[in-house]
């Protein structure tokens, strides 16, 4: 199956390229440029990730990760990635791919995927109307950190929000209108996003179709959506969300989201199940303020109506140590069984809880260091007062080269989330080089 994956990967790859089409002007140097321009581009990046865990032997996530395993005190992990993004243009169509393919060396689960993340095809009819058909990535929410109203998209993880994200096979529409007054713009984007059990499998209960959409304005300089999401996958849900420069540098975003019955499974020390079923409301507030000697602070706080309380935290983190204690006693890991099943899911998932804090300071270029990005970042749980911390600095002096070396530091008392993580910190060097392989093909 992944030689299958990667000879298509190759064979769609080769042929696809990008093309991105500018205004025209009356200006004879841009008319050339445009005469110049080739259809297609191919692109993408070369990375190296190695990492180094140093592990919580304490932690509940590293009960359930090393119970049947010989004890570690650090983890080591290699990343190997080649990440390539292409299209093509013709006429008023447009093709566009991004694929990875990616190994991992670790003791723990080595792997290679081979995953297109997008795959679509695009019909611009007029400057003011587009459809497009494939797998897409929609990108919904003003959020820097989380985006409870993503209801077409996959989750981001906080701790690195700027990766680019998986898509979902769908069909959808934007309509772009453009007026003079107070109401500057809207557009109109539905989607249709089927569910099968080879398509979109992930996305919710199977063998259904699901519909949603998205209405932008553009008030009063203000960015304004409301947005919404139907059908048998998932639970029905409305949301809407804004972004305002207060001045030209400080903006405030908010996002809020409405989920209609949607179910929870919580489970307690004795591995015992129960479910809910309530309506949830989800909201975020955040701001951006860049300051005259360039430096960036993004402050957000995220209120997760779909999360656990304390006490439902602690019930699992009770299995878990019930479950190990049973384990070491008897052999018998059913508990554990449980917990993992659990894990895999809402448990598991980056920041399960009700509430939390946001903070990101970067420095662009401290003391005059040309190319030298510093930046450190926070998440702060206010349910139960653990934290990370993550100092990084990004370097990008070399042409087409970008190296980043960041480490997280987790804290927290017993029974609560980054304090029952299954590492302490974290350690990771980047190596990142970009490339442009369009011109292999002139």
């Amino acid at each position: 199956m992944k030689s299958i994956k990667f000879l298509t990967l190759i064979l769609i790859l080769v042929p696809l390229f990008a093309f991105a089409q500018d205004d025209y002007s009356f200006d004879m140097s841009e008319i050339e440029k445009e005469i110049e321009k080739k259809p297609y581009t191919l692109g993408g990046y070369l990375e190296v990730l190695p990492k180094i865990f140093a592990l919580d032997h304490d932690a509940a996530f590293y009960k359930l990760n090393f119970y049947n395993r010989s004890e570690k005190d650090y983890l080591d992990e290699y990343n190997f990635k080649l990440s390539m993004n292409g299209g093509y243009s013709k006429g008023i169509s447009e093709v566009y791919i991004r694929s990875n393919i990616t190994k991992t060396e670790s003791d723990i689960n080595p792997k290679t995927d081979v995953d297109i993340d997008e795959g679509y095809l695009t019909i611009n009819p007029s400057s003011m109307l587009n459809f497009s058909i494939g797998k897409k990535a929609l990108k919904w929410g003003k959020g820097y950190a989380w985006n409870p109203v993503a209801f077409v998209g996959r989750s981001k993880n906080p701790d690195d929000p700027d990766l680019a994200l998986e898509g979902y096979v769908m069909a959808s529409a934007d309509y772009i209108k453009s007026f003079s007054g107070p109401l500057q713009s809207i557009s109109v984007t539905p989607v249709v996003i089927p569910v099968y059990e080879h398509v979109n499998g992930e996305f919710g209960e199977q063998n259904n179709i699901n519909y949603g959409g998205k209405v932008y304005f553009l008030l009063y300089d203000t960015d304004i959506d409301f947005m919404f999401l139907t059908g048998n996958s998932k639970p029905v849900r409305f949301g809407a969300d804004f972004s305002r420069n207060v001045t030209s540098n400080f903006e405030i975003h908010g996002e809020f989201a409405y989920i209609d019955n949607i179910s929870r499974k919580t489970i307690d020390g004795s591995g015992n199940k129960t479910e809910s079923i309530y309506d949830a409301q989800s909201y975020l507030f955040g701001i951006r303020y860049l300051t005259a000697s360039d430096t960036t602070i993004i402050g957000e706080y995220y209120r997760n109506g779909t999360g656990y309380t304390g006490e439902e935290m602690e019930g699992f983190f009770g299995l878990v140590d019930n479950g190990y204690a049973t384990y070491f006693s008897t052999g018998n890991d059913a508990l554990l069984g449980k917990a993992t099943t659990m894990a895999k899911g809402s448990y598991g998932r980056p920041n399960p809880m009700r509430d939390y804090l946001y903070l990101r300071i970067s420095q662009k270029e401290p003391f005059d260091i040309l190319y030298f990005t510093p930046s450190i970042t926070s998440i702060y749980n206010i349910n139960d007062g653990s934290f990370s911390l993550s100092p990084e600095i990004v370097y990008t002096g070399i042409t087409n080269l970008e190296l980043r070396m960041k480490a997280a530091f987790l804290e927290g008392p017993d029974n609560s989330e980054f304090g029952e993580k299954q590492n302490d910190y974290r350690i990771e060097l980047q190596a990142r080089y970009y490339f442009d392989a369009s011109r292999l093909f002139e």
